[in-house]
């Protein structure tokens, strides 16, 4: 019943179909009324016909009447009997006029009573002129034509029935035309109504036309829809990018794709011929699980995706991801989806194998590995096994680096450090100290790296550390035993250039005593001129000052100070070392020149090691071109600013020059081009140069000699140490 209802409200909602059946009850109801009038214009015009015959009849009554009472008269006056000639035809006339309008107005009460008293009246009076005719013989013409004039009575009532007809004439004209108006109303109504129904018909028909194109147009979307659908499915099947199979819920396999069957090892035929169940398919430890499966696609139609594994044709096992949805309530078979996990296990084994190789690589080549958050606070650590007063595991957990005790670097180091964290930029061998239980240091070198989500958004750091104690320590051994050779090394130096110091010295202490005796004489004189002897007392002592400033520079030189670091002049330090070596490159008929660089900013650093390294470089070159017979000997000395911001030094020479393979070999320890070297002189100097943050590297200069060049940065970042790199010397 519900249906039907349904489906008749479904059909009413159609607007076409309302309007029909809208458009059909008015049909029906103008031809009812149609009917109606129609019945009713039938009635009116038999009632007029009958009121016409009944006139009609009643006229000839009152002719017949007025025939016989003239036959009467004729005869009663003349008693001539051609008068009665037509008398009997007369009577039946007027009797079978009276017994027609009887059935005329049958239907008329008063009518049919008037009728039947007048075929009485007529019927007797008849009779009475009958008697009168046959006794009028006998009797006077005067008193027959008295009795005949009695026919008056009939007279009177036959217009009494033609008065009565005449007003139901009337009343039958006014029905007609008030059916005539009726008629003319209902067409009109009908014509309106039918007009206005046409209209919205019409309209409604449009838009039951659009209605319908869209409904096709959905219809064709829908079916295209489904098609396109379709077609991905069969492509999705086709691809063979998983498995898909179509199953009964009791196991067997009705299709496959030949995705799924390359994963179980059967072919179609195998399919085909119904050999591929879920229990055959099922190792016996997972079956338990597929029925509970069952039972869930019993239950709610669907199964969640879930792993097991699959026994192949040849007997190995697959892992997979398998999931699967009924087509409907009323159906046993179902879709299902089947992923081989083989890949997924192998790249999920090897990620283990992976993550324990590289514990196994972080406990033997690091000491830590840590991770931090976004903020720089720590998440994780994990440190060696072997590693000596390690922290106690989730100490730092939640602590930024800066946070934990450390007693290096200092504040502004620290600074420094911060902003690259900040700025996310990768960072490497930045060193600490922290307190040991005995009040030591523990040297630790931390390494980083910025981490990104897949959207780009900074994440934290993850990076290593390893605990750098005794090679800190071995490096202060090192930098001890470097200032010893160094220290050496001067020393050595100074007793080469002894004759070179002496001339040095000698020439001061000489003019000293050339002014002293000329301030002597001017003395003597008479009278003494004492503005000569002011001035050579004043050159006396611009004589020992120079004396005491070259002695200052060799003690200098020759004894063992700790390293210091003050901002110095360096094109002053580079002038010192060419007034002291001035006596030397004279000895070997060498021009020396000089091109310092005006405006030069201070250097920070040790002076006395870089001028070291100046006087290394000097002597080297005079010691160079010594060996030459032939040619000029030139040594140039050259500061500029440096394009990376530092200063340049450059020492070239026109000696012998330098075999492209022993552009580096000559700063190897012991390693030496001279008879009587030591070879640890240009070691020596590089060494000193980088440790100011620097570096040093010799080349081949043109046409012939070498060129030794170093660089000084003019500020040195403390946090992050410099590592450099040595130019190509062929560059």
């Amino acid at each position: 019943m519900s249906v039907t209802l349904s489906q008749s409200s479904r059909w009413f909602a159609r607007p076409l179909a309302l309007v029909i059946a809208v458009l059909l009850t008015v049909v029906a109801g103008s031809g009812f009324l149609g009917l109606r009038y129609w019945q009713e214009r039938q009635a009116a015009n038999l009632a007029h016909e009958r009121s016409r015959q009944v006139l009609e009849t009643l006229d000839r009554l009152k002719t017949i009447i007025a025939d016989v009472e003239a036959q009467r008269r004729g005869y009663l006056l003349t008693l001539d009997p051609s008068y009665l000639k037509a008398y009997g035809v007369s009577d039946e006339s007027v009797r079978r006029d009276a017994q027609a309008l009887q059935a005329l107005v049958a239907g008329d009460p008063l009518q049919n009573h008037r009728a039947g008293h007048l075929a009485l009246t007529v019927a007797a009076k008849l009779r009475e002129i009958d008697d009168i005719v046959k006794t009028a013989q006998t009797s006077s013409g005067p008193a027959a034509l008295a009795m005949i004039r009695s026919l008056d009575e009939i007279r009177s009532q036959i217009d009494q029935m033609v008065d009565h007809e005449r007003f139901l004439l009337v009343d039958q004209e006014r029905g007609a035309e008030a059916l005539e108006h009726r008629k003319a109303w209902l067409i009109a109504t009908a014509v309106i109504i039918v007009a206005v129904l046409a209209v919205v018909a019409f309209a409604l028909a449009r838009l039951e036309a659009i209605r319908r194109r869209k409904a096709i147009a959905e219809n064709v979307a829908l079916h295209s829809d489904l098609l396109t659908r379709d077609k991905k499915i069969r492509r999705l099947v086709d691809a063979n990018i998983v498995g898909i199979i179509i199953w009964e819920v009791e196991g067997r396999i009705l299709e496959a794709n030949d995705e799924f069957l390359r994963m179980v090892g059967y072919d179609r035929e195998d399919l085909i011929a119904g050999r591929l169940h879920r229990t055959t398919l099922t190792p016996p430890e997972w079956r338990d699980r597929d029925e509970h499966t069952v039972a869930e696609l019993k239950r709610i139609g669907t199964a969640q995706p879930f792993e097991k594994e699959y026994l192949r044709k040849d007997g190995s096992r697959v892992p997979v991801l398998i999931g699967g949805t009924m087509f409907g309530e009323s159906t046993s078979q179902g879709v299902g989806f089947v992923l081989d996990l083989t890949e997924r296990k192998r790249a999920v084994e090897a990620l283990r194998q992976s993550e324990e190789r590289f514990r196994t690589l972080v406990q033997f080549s690091f000491d830590v590995y840590w991770e931090t958050d976004a903020q720089h606070r720590f998440t994780h650590q994990e440190f060696a096994a072997s590693l000596v007063d390690a922290p106690a595991l989730g100490s730092e957990i939640g602590k930024r680096r800066w946070e934990v005790p450390y007693l290096e670097p200092d504040e502004e180091a620290w600074r420094k450090h911060r902003e690259t964290l900040d700025a996310k930029l990768p960072f490497r061998d930045f060193e600490l100290a922290r307190p040991a239980p005995d009040g030591s240091k523990r040297y630790v070198s931390v390494s980083g790296l910025p981490v990104f989500d897949e959207t780009g958004r900074f994440t934290g750091y993850r990076g290593v550390g390893r605990h750098i104690t005794e090679r800190r320590q071995a490096e202060e051994a090192l930098r001890a035993m470097q200032a010893e050779l160094a220290h050496v090394n001067r020393v050595t130096t100074m007793g080469e250039m002894s004759a070179s110091i002496a001339h040095e010295v000698n020439q001061p202490i000489a003019a000293t005593v050339t002014n002293a005796q000329a301030a002597l004489r001017w003395l003597r004189a008479q009278p003494p001129d004492l503005d000569e002897v002011r001035a050579s007392l004043n050159r006396i002592v611009e004589d020992g000052k120079r004396a005491g400033n070259v002695i200052s520079g060799i003690r200098t030189l020759v004894n063992k100070l700790p390293p210091r670091k003050d901002r110095f002049d360096l094109n002053e330090a580079v002038l010192e070392m060419v007034a002291l070596t001035r006596s030397e490159v004279l000895n070997h008929g060498i021009l020396l020149q000089t091109e310092l660089a005006p405006g030069l900013p201070g250097v920070d650093g040790d002076r006395t090691q870089l001028q070291q390294v100046i006087l290394n470089l000097i002597l080297n070159a005079v010691e160079a071109m010594g060996s030459i017979a032939e040619g000029t000997r030139e040594l140039w000395i050259n500061t500029e600013r440096e394009a990376a911001g530092g200063v340049l030094v450059t020492v070239r020479d026109s000696g012998p020059g330098l075999d492209a393979a022993d552009t580096e070999s000559v700063f190897t320890a012991f390693y030496t081009t001279k008879p009587e070297g030591m070879g640890m002189g240009l070691a020596i100097c590089r060494s000193m140069v980088e440790a100011h943050g620097g570096r040093m590297w010799a080349s081949a200069n043109e046409p012939r000699g070498a060129v030794f060049q170093f660089t000084l940065p003019l500020e040195r970042d403390a946090s992050i140490p410099a590592r450099h790199v040595r130019p190509n010397p062929a560059a």
